[in-house]
């Protein structure tokens, strides 16, 4: 088990840069993050610096786990099976997938990306506001399997390189040529003259990007970031906080813990069922998911834009024409893109169409909003993404 320790209020390698740079600093699941740079421009700057240009992002907050067989005998494949609901057969060595896991009833312990590092050698990318819950689970989960879990989260400083002239900064720094990794794959290269370092191709912003992870002691980290930032200079990149990454995630409509999924929340209602193969197999979740299928949803989610003034925040209350309540705002926020007020909301299904009235209660005032698609922003894409696997 984790030590509860650990749950004390926590640092990256890179707090003293953030704090030096003059960051609003708050505290996130445990973590003395940097939520906006005012110096640079604040949220708003950093969100457009990200879409029209380059961000950068420091994520050492995120979790890590190994889950191998060293004997190559296909348990460590089949305890990612288990624990996991999309299909990491499928994947070849240097690929990654988005996927979760999911409590008995379907609901969700975290969403994850499983990156194949090698034939039965895996890499989950988990959250940071569920870290040890996640990893603990994990250890749990996989008991009955031959395998090795290997809690790296501490090992790496996880950087994320996003926006459209992503490519430009992190190809100054990085061999091989990464032009031609696709996208949510991965590779091993040379950063800033580190060895062997991992470069995936992915990202949670709705842009094209590349998170390197680097070693995680301050000098080495510090030093990593730095020559980042003096890669990007000429292209007008800027450090990033969490406001930005939320109303950029918002904007291309991924999902985040404790909003869109949650341990109350399942696959379908969430929207995400593109990512579950019920056929690949029984999995934990997977006997409640198709019960709850066969039953039809009682509830999904919807995007919404706002008509009257008003935003839509999270846990905002819904309701229909006649002041019934039907629902609830899950994530909500002024779009800096679109220039409008956007929002997430899970309703019924009878009130999901496109263009549906829906009234978010804002301090007692029911606003009028409409149910719009999602994404909300969806870039042109050079990369291709991959998704679906």
């Amino acid at each position: 088990m984790v030590d509860s320790s650990e749950l004390k209020i926590r640092k990256t390698a890179l707090n003293g840069v953030h704090r030096a740079m003059g960051a609003k600093m708050v505290n996130f699941g445990g973590w003395d993050m940097p939520v906006e740079y005012p110096a640079t421009g604040g949220l708003v700057a950093e969100h457009k610096a990200v879409r029209g240009g380059v961000g950068i992002f420091d994520v050492s907050h995120m979790g890590d786990i190994r889950i191998y067989n060293e004997r190559s005998s296909g348990a460590g494949l089949a305890a990612v099976q288990h624990i996991t609901m999309n299909d990491a057969s499928h994947l070849a060595i240097g690929q990654a997938q988005y996927s979760a896991m999911l409590y008995p009833a379907g609901t969700f312990v975290d969403d994850v990306i499983v990156h194949r590092l090698g034939e039965d050698d895996f890499l989950l990318v988990i959250n940071a506001g569920t870290r040890e819950k996640d990893v603990n689970w994990v250890l749990e989960n996989t008991k009955a399997f031959d395998c090795t879990v290997e809690n790296l989260s501490d090992s790496y400083t996880q950087l994320a390189i996003q926006g459209p002239r992503a490519i430009d900064v992190a190809q100054k720094l990085a061999r091989p040529n990464l032009s031609a990794l696709k996208n949510y794959w991965f590779t091993h290269g040379e950063v800033c003259g580190l060895q062997n370092v991992l470069i995936a191709r992915t990202g949670y912003t709705g842009e094209d990007g590349f998170e390197i992870y680097v070693p995680s002691d301050v000098k080495t980290s510090e030093d990593v970031w730095a020559k980042v930032m003096d890669a990007g200079r000429e292209f007008g990149i800027v450090p990033c906080g969490l406001g930005a990454r939320n109303t950029l995630r918002l904007e291309a409509r991924m999902s985040l813990y404790g909003h869109e999924i949650s341990e109350n929340i399942n696959v379908w209602e969430a929207g995400l069922a593109r990512f579950c193969k019920i056929e690949k197999g029984d999995f934990v979740g997977s006997d409640a998911l198709k019960k709850e299928k066969a039953e039809g949803l009682k509830r999904t989610l919807v995007g919404i834009e706002m008509i009257d003034r008003g935003i839509a925040r999270d846990g905002y209350g819904c309701s229909n024409e006649a002041g019934e309540p039907i629902g609830v705002v899950t994530s909500g926020s002024p779009s800096p893109t679109l220039g409008k007020n956007i929002g997430l909301a899970f309703v019924p299904p009878a009130m999901a169409g496109l263009g549906a009235t829906i009234y978010v209660d804002i301090r007692g005032q029911k606003c009028k909003s409409r149910v719009v698609p999602t994404p909300f922003y969806k870039r042109e894409k050079t990369a291709g993404p991959n998704l679906e696997k």
